[in-house]
């Protein structure tokens, strides 16, 4: 009894997005006191806090075991997208793809999936495949704000098409103004098209929101002729 109430108290954390004390609640819980189905949930919420905390190893630890148990396909599904994002973010993109391939495989498409996709395709230089699966995306939601600024940044930073990757950046902007990833993106757009007073105008706002990102820092040394 008791450790259900621990479970309910970490979930009741969990939804209130306070990951630490969520965490704290659901280590305090011996899983073997659980059927299969408890300690299946309490390995979801475990690996969702620990990813919500950028503990990557300790999340996969949980994820990995979800996909392989859990009887629930929506559970498994954003499972293998959060396992998917940890993927990429620490430069495992090809097993980011494969959690998202069995995902598609399974007859799962979504905007978070294509996104996910384009952006591993990109981390590894395959220009063109990201530019296919942003569009995959837009194709989804032409007004997604993921999916404008990845297309975007793409097409104005490998020279692919930089008029219509800036017009892409704006449009992100547009949606979220004050996403230091997207007003960094339109600076660079600007800057790719040789837009330099403009680009120094949005790197800055970007630089102001987010002053520690490195991928920021790096434009505007690179505007600045410091690069």
């Amino acid at each position: 009894m008791a450790a259900r109430e621990d479970l309910e108290e970490g979930i009741r954390f969990f939804k209130i997005r306070r990951w630490d004390k969520a965490l704290e609640e659901f280590l305090k819980i011996n899983a073997s006191v659980f059927e299969t189905s408890g300690a299946v949930e309490l390995a979801y919420y475990l690996g969702l806090c620990y990813a919500k905390l950028e503990r990557y190893d300790d999340a996969l630890l949980y994820l990995e075991q979800v996909v392989t148990v859990a009887p629930d396909p929506l559970r498994v599904y954003q499972c293998r997208l959060t396992l998917a994002y940890i993927y990429v973010i620490t430069g495992r993109s090809k097993l980011a793809e494969f959690e998202l391939g069995r995902l598609v495989k399974g007859g799962y498409e979504s905007i978070q999936i294509y996104t996910t996709l384009a952006y591993a395709a990109w981390s590894q230089k395959q220009f063109q495949k990201a530019v296919d699966y942003y569009e995959k995306a837009l194709g989804m939601d032409k007004n997604n704000a993921t999916a404008l600024n990845g297309l975007g940044y793409i097409l104005a930073d490998s020279d692919i098409d930089i008029p219509r990757g800036l017009k892409l950046c704006r449009r992100a902007v547009d949606r979220q103004p004050h996403s230091a990833a997207y007003l960094d993106s339109l600076g660079w757009a600007h800057f790719k098209n040789g837009d330099t007073g403009e680009a120094r105008i949005w790197l800055r706002r970007a630089l102001e929101i987010a002053p520690q990102r490195k991928e920021i820092k790096r434009h505007m040394k690179i505007l600045v002729g410091d690069g």
